[in-house]
């Protein structure tokens, strides 16, 4: 069905076959007689605000005639309609939960008319990305609810939202959000033009589906391209930095673009804590990290070369080495370590943590016990694990875990050689990775190198880190984050 014909009882008619109105039950065809004319209202059961429906109904029953589709329009009492004469795109607006009107006086034309209203959860604060002090809301599933979330905090008229639908068989709706002035110009279009190039065939798991589709490349690769929070005072922080982000429908999760490695060093809590305990912790949590990726390497690497320690390190070497050799012990903890997560994940919550904590420990005591593994690698596999939660992302996490596997097997199979080999790799692997539009560096501010932007990710200072330095009024300026 390319176009509305004219023909109501035709159109009608072929309008519901299209919808396919008898296959579906939620799919309800209403009409209605006003006089000597008929109306047709289609909508999805379960979409549509009951009271709001009611109200449109009476307003159609009370009118001795419709008249056309313009008359109908002006005199609506509901906030949002328009008319269409596509009715592709009225089955589209339909399937996402307005109503759409045909009547026998409108012609070739059709009226949609928006009374939905989606099942959605409360705003309250996300599991993954709690914060001490500081607001309790959170990102959901809703995009109209999401945006408005950001609108309360940033009352700029700057503050622009495109809105696309990039068709396929989930239809999802979603919105690029930036500052107008604030964000790059170029960068801006660049996005834009990706979005609008995009063709999936589905986006139904939402930011997931949009990133591998937006970057299609690079899956040998394990870090993340594209930063994500569930924090609409983070996601606007970023707004008035000059970052963009995509609001995608059915996800509680803003895209952040473009992003850096050292973005993800950051979190919420650093901003609500004064400036000297935000600086300590930024500067632990990078420190955890990165020795959570050469730890593990580090001991193996003393283990093969005990003569060149000296007297005060050579605790490092167990006397008891264990049945297996220390290498699989390390690796053998790395896959319990992981198997215990998603063990965890698979449990009820009100066992889950009995489970990860009473199955570790049950774990590791029949493992020393039966000689299997050594106290000492039950310890540092004990440290790395505890290291992977001091950031928010499980994806970063891996990629580090990853980068730590890699550096150990190299270290194990040619000595000090492999070990500088593993942490060149690591960093080969950290400066290509490829962001969305492929020409931001996913090292700056360190490559290429700002003083000023290095400053403020490593140090919480205490002048206001989410305005431009050069602004004495405290307004956002147009300066970019991150240069190509």
């Amino acid at each position: 069905m390319d176009q509305f014909c004219g023909d109501y009882t035709a159109c009608r008619d072929a309008f519901a076959t299209y919808l396919r109105v008898k296959d579906s039950f939620d799919i309800v065809e209403r009409r209605l007689s006003v006089g000597e004319e008929e109306l047709t209202l289609f909508f999805i059961d379960g979409f549509i605000k009951d009271a709001e429906l009611q109200r449109l109904l009476q307003y159609c029953l009370s009118q001795k005639e419709i008249g056309s589709a313009e008359a109908l329009l002006r005199r609506l009492p509901q906030a949002e309609a328009e008319i269409t004469a596509d009715p592709k795109k009225l089955a589209r607006d339909i399937l996402s939960g307005q109503c759409g009107i045909l009547c026998s006086t409108f012609g070739a034309v059709a009226l949609s008319v928006d009374v939905r209203a989606y099942p959605s959860r409360g705003v309250g604060e996300p599991e993954g990305d709690r914060v001490m002090q500081g607001a309790r809301d959170g990102f959901v599933e809703t995009l109209v609810v999401n945006t408005a979330l950001l609108r309360r905090r940033i009352r700029d008229v700057r503050l622009t939202m495109h809105h696309h639908n990039l068709g396929g068989s989930s239809g999802t709706d979603l919105v690029v959000c930036y500052m107008e002035g604030v964000a790059d110009p170029a960068y801006v279009d660049s996005v834009m033009k990706k979005v609008r190039a995009l063709r999936p065939r589905s986006l139904t798991l939402g930011t997931q589906s949009l990133a591998e589709s937006l970057i299609p490349s690079g899956w040998f690769n394990p870090f993340p391209k594209i930063r994500t929070t569930e924090r609409p005072d983070a996601a606007a922080a970023q707004l008035v930095e000059g970052s963009v982000l995509i609001l995608c429908d059915t996800s509680p999760l803003a895209m952040i673009l473009p992003t850096s490695l050292f973005d993800y060093l950051q979190q919420t809590d650093d901003y609500y804590f004064p400036p000297l305990t935000g600086t300590y912790l930024r500067l632990v949590r990078i420190a955890i990290l990165l020795l959570s990726v050469v730890s593990t390497p580090l001991w193996y690497l003393a283990l093969m070369y005990p003569s060149v320690l000296p007297p005060g390190l050579l605790f490092l070497i167990p006397n008891d080495p264990g049945a297996l050799p220390i290498i699989l012990q390390l690796f053998l903890a790395e896959l319990a370590i992981d198997g215990l997560k998603i063990a965890s994940m698979n449990t009820p919550d009100m066992l889950s943590n009995s489970l990860s904590v009473v199955g570790a420990l049950i774990l590791s005591d029949f493992a020393i016990g039966v000689g299997w593994f050594c106290e000492d690698v039950i310890l540092y596999m004990a440290i790395v694990a505890i290291a992977n939660f001091a950031q928010q992302n499980h994806e970063l996490g891996y990629a580090f875990k990853f980068m730590r596997m890699m550096i150990l097997a190299l270290t194990a199979t040619l000595g000090i050689a492999g070990f500088v080999l593993g942490i060149f790799l690591f960093f080969f692997f950290v400066v290509s990775n490829k962001t969305v539009d492929g020409r931001h560096y996913y090292l700056y501010p360190l490559l290429p190198w700002n003083g000023k932007a290095m400053k403020r990710l490593l140090f919480r200072t205490r002048k206001n880190d989410f305005y431009a330095e050069d602004d004495p009024n405290g307004q956002a300026s147009p300066h970019r984050r991150h240069p190509s």
